[in-house]
């Protein structure tokens, strides 16, 4: 799946000479905590977040320090200071140094972007113009779309869900698999065998309970190591 399938493509966007006001505006008003932020042509050259907007002069939440300190920050960053506490145009308070995706990108790619700087959000670009944004909440409403509809009962032989479950476990080096004895009856799985720690009896279970036409696992596995939460 790439960004393209998961990202919204209708996007709130602000003005370089935008009123703050007016931003501020259409951020609450869409429910977002980002805004991208475009020229009269159209091209990403920023994006206001809510971090941007957070000390402002005008709700005393400016940084406030000691004289000494001032002399030592110097007027060059005490002036970019001001800007960002006093100005109401969105061109001097955006963040500038924008992260984007390609809408051709790997959804999984995306998302490890999304988790290491911790963005909620990132603007989506093709041929370097931006078309839309990959939020979180994409992310929840493809992940909900790709799950089998609850309660569907599926029609499927013991046989194949025998042949899927043990597909699977092939697929994972945590899995011991001759240790693991796998039996179906009706749709209705039974583990038995050994395992090593709480985390893979978690997995086993959820491995067949994600396999199509299973309705029931019955846990019989016996347990050899430490539980979790013991050193």
């Amino acid at each position: 799946m790439n960004v393209g399938d998961a990202m919204t493509y209708q996007v709130r966007t602000a003005l370089v000479s935008d009123p703050v006001s007016l931003a501020m505006r259409i951020m609450l008003g869409a429910k977002v905590s980002g805004l991208p932020v475009v020229d009269g042509k159209g091209h990403l050259v920023g994006i206001l977040t809510e971090s941007d907007l957070l000390r402002r002069a005008e709700i005393d939440t400016q940084r406030k320090r000691p004289r000494w300190l001032e002399i030592v920050l110097g007027p060059r960053r005490l002036a970019q200071e001001y800007v960002d506490t006093h100005s109401r145009r969105v061109g001097d308070l955006m963040t500038t140094d924008v992260v984007t995706v390609d809408e051709s990108q790997p959804l999984a790619d995306a998302v490890c972007l999304m988790e290491k700087r911790n963005f909620k959000r990132v603007p989506v670009t093709r041929d370097g113009h931006l078309i839309g944004m990959l939020s979180r909440a994409d992310l929840l409403r493809v992940f909900l779309s790709a799950l089998p509809p609850e309660g569907a009962a599926l029609a499927v032989s013991d046989t194949d869900i025998r042949q899927r479950i043990d597909e699977e476990m092939l697929r994972n080096p945590w899995i011991t698999r001759s240790a693991i004895r796998v039996s179906v009856n009706e749709g209705r799985v039974d583990l038995d065998g050994v395992v090593t720690n709480d985390a893979m009896r978690d997995a086993l279970r959820v491995l067949v309970e994600n396999v199509p036409g299973v309705v029931g696992v019955k846990d019989k596995l016996t347990f050899v190591g430490q539980r979790r939460g013991y050193l």
